[in-house]
């Protein structure tokens, strides 16, 4: 049998008592669970971290593993691992594989005879998991979803569709896909969230089940960039219209705008139009930054331009003293 060092796929010293073993394997339970990892690697972490946690916690498992290693299971004593399974069955009412946790089908991610499956239980469904003595409110859910930035200005819909874990007649886990029509609301920024009430993990013994939290991403756009709820839009212009000023037409998510330009305008000036940013209950601002763009001198009626631009009394670096 090859050695595994549990020690080190909880991350967890030797000396760490029960409790602390306890809340390291929640916390990498939860992080490798595959329906919640999709890294492929994650269904044997997870594997690993079950079959560690199931030897560390037992006092007498642990000892043997600590002595022996790799061969701890040989080195076990019989009659430890009688009484073992003895106390097992006595705290479950006398079933090995029923009670308060135990039988649950769990796809064979855990191994051995008599093991505890309520920790887990507890580790992916919330504190107080596997035990009949309250009820206890199912954990929440985190989705998300991505928009165009189109959309945060008019509100949109989104249907999506999960699996979630519900306990069948037996006591197995079996996972049922759900499928929901969400509203997005006018408004929305990146980062907001929806909450949806009832749709999260199931409750324990009868509690509420608990919700699905979506986060909502704003697909990056081709012309703009967003902070908060104000978009920003970079703006090429002619040099005579940066110097001479006027009217242009300028893209928004909401339709073409018409913005002035001021006479003497440089590259970098920012433009502000108040209250065309994202439509929240404080709309933003839309920010034009204008960029000067020179046309080339690629025919013989630029290049005279050029040079009778060159004649006037000019000099841009003149501030460099140079």
């Amino acid at each position: 049998m090859d050695y595994k060092d549990y020690y080190s796929i909880l991350g967890v010293k030797k000396n760490d008592n029960a409790a602390e073993l306890k809340k390291q394997y929640r916390k990498l339970a939860r992080k490798y669970h595959p329906d919640v990892n999709t890294d492929p690697a994650s269904e044997q972490k997870f594997k690993d971290i079950g079959e560690a946690y199931a030897v560390l916690k037992d006092p007498e498992k642990r000892k043997a593993y600590d002595q022996y290693g790799a061969d701890w299971k040989a080195g076990h004593q019989q009659k430890g691992q009688r009484q073992y399974y003895q106390q097992a069955q006595h705290s479950r009412g006398g079933k090995s594989r029923g009670g308060n946790g135990a039988g649950f089908n769990f796809g064979g991610d855990f191994s051995g005879d008599g093991r505890d499956y309520s920790d887990f239980f507890e580790a992916m469904f919330g504190h107080g998991a596997g035990r009949a003595s309250y009820q206890q409110k199912g954990n929440d859910v985190d989705a998300s979803i991505s928009i165009p930035l189109e959309e945060a200005y008019t509100g949109t819909t989104r249907t999506i569709t999960f699996e979630t874990p519900e306990l069948s007649p037996n006591g197995a886990v079996e996972y049922k896909k759900k499928t929901l029509n969400i509203k997005i609301p006018k408004g929305i920024k990146k980062g907001g969230r929806i909450r949806l009430k009832g749709q999260g993990s199931p409750g324990d013994n009868g509690g509420k089940a608990g919700d699905m939290c979506i986060r909502i991403n704003i697909n990056k756009h081709k012309l703009f960039d967003i902070e908060g709820a104000d978009v920003y839009l970079p703006l090429p212009v002619a040099p005579w219209e940066a110097a001479l000023g006027g009217q242009v037409n300028v893209p928004s998510p909401a339709g073409t705008l018409k913005l002035n330009i001021p006479k003497g305008s440089v590259s970098g000036k920012k433009l502000r139009v108040k209250g065309k940013g994202i439509p929240s209950k404080q709309p933003g601002d839309l920010y034009v930054i204008l960029q000067i763009v020179l046309p080339p001198a690629d025919n013989e009626k630029a290049k005279k331009l050029y040079e009778e631009m060159s004649k006037l009394n000019f000099y841009p670096r003149h501030h460099f003293g140079v």
